[in-house]
């Protein structure tokens, strides 16, 4: 079942399954948010925005809002 990206914990991993192209930025789009690439949530600022990620091998800072806009498919470890 997809959850967003908003909801996994620190170290925590997942396949991108959908993002809605009109609400994510281009330029995401153009790092790699694209469904079938591996997302990884590296650090949490503090009160959990924005959130560190490497998003298929790109490491970029997005805020909580938008994190929860791009759905994926969570890899247990």
């Amino acid at each position: 079942m997809p959850i967003s990206v908003a909801d996994l914990k620190k170290g925590e991993r997942g396949i991108i399954a959908d993002s809605s192209s009109e609400a994510i930025p281009l330029k995401l789009l153009e790092m790699g948010c694209l469904p079938g690439n591996e997302v990884q949530l590296l650090h949490l600022a503090p009160f959990s925005d924005p959130l560190y990620l490497d998003i298929n091998g790109s490491h970029v800072a997005i805020r909580k809002e938008t994190a929860s806009l791009i759905l994926i498919n969570k890899i247990d470890e």
